[in-house]
């Protein structure tokens, strides 16, 4: 079996798992979201230890999980800062450049997936329920839309090269081919998600741009990450996909630009959620 068969054989599936939760909202959605966080965590840590960046072994997940409940959490930015407090504390009798490089290691793998996957569970509860479910089934079509269109025109009509240092084989081809997939995906999700949304196609249609740029950025990211770490995938948990961080890196920077350009729709009265 093919590398593409493997991926095709999973992804579809954990596709369709990942929309119904979605579908299902609620603590279903934020339950499935923070799992992911979880996981990516755990390789991004395995990843960081490689580049000689070994994080603490609990406070990543901790400033993770409050990162991701901090919509639901009473008294949240004092309970963050009583988690900074104590982290700072404990790592100051610690010498020598490992002690600062386990700083950077921590909030780094605390920080990066957490508040990229929070955008996603804020899209999901904007306005009404039915309105978040569109709006994430926009944002998750557009990323895939964009994923297998630079896929395919990277690989067949790519010739020049993107980023040669960090990613090989990504193009400047694969790139633009993107952006078409990116537009088609939210066609896609605009007309075959049965709810009206209080924004036109050709509003949205400016995001196709942004998710192109920053959806690459992130897989871009993963790649220089796993380069210094000396490692070909983030694990091999999921068939032909690698690992979680593989899966998702490209929706940890396309979540939070997404959110701002609907932040910035709504604060400049284009939509009313």
């Amino acid at each position: 079996m093919t590398e593409l068969s493997k991926r095709i054989l999973f992804a579809v599936p954990a596709a369709a798992f990942f929309i119904f939760i979605t579908w299902l909202g609620d603590f279903y959605f934020v339950g499935l979201v923070i799992l992911v966080a979880l996981f990516i965590q755990r390789e991004l840590s395995m990843l960081a230890s490689g580049a000689g960046f070994e994080p603490d072994n609990l406070f990543p997940y901790t400033i993770g999980l409050w990162i991701l409940l901090s919509p639901y959490l009473p008294h949240a930015l004092a309970i963050g800062m009583g988690i900074f407090l104590l982290f700072i504390a404990i790592q100051i009798f610690k010498s020598g450049d490992y002690a600062l490089k386990q700083v950077i290691g921590t909030f780094f793998c605390g920080i990066y997936a957490p508040l990229g996957l929070l955008a996603i569970i804020l899209i999901r509860n904007t306005g009404a329920v039915e309105v978040g479910f569109a709006l994430t089934m926009v944002l998750l079509l557009m990323v895939w839309g964009n994923d297998v269109f630079a896929y395919f025109g990277g690989k067949y009509l790519g010739k020049h090269k993107l980023a040669p240092d960090i990613s090989p084989n990504k193009t400047w081809e694969g790139f633009f081919f993107g952006i078409l997939g990116a537009l088609f995906g939210l066609i896609i999700a605009y007309f075959s998600v049965p709810v009206d949304l209080p924004v036109s196609l050709l509003v949205l249609a400016p995001a196709t741009l942004l998710i192109s740029i920053f959806g690459p950025v992130g897989d871009l990211t993963a790649s220089r990450i796993k380069r210094a770490a000396n490692a070909k995938d983030a694990s091999d948990i999921l068939p032909g996909h690698g690992g979680f961080f593989d899966r998702f890196d490209a929706l940890i920077l396309a979540g939070p630009v997404f959110y701002l350009y609907l932040y910035a729709l709504k604060n400049l009265g284009y939509v009313s959620f």
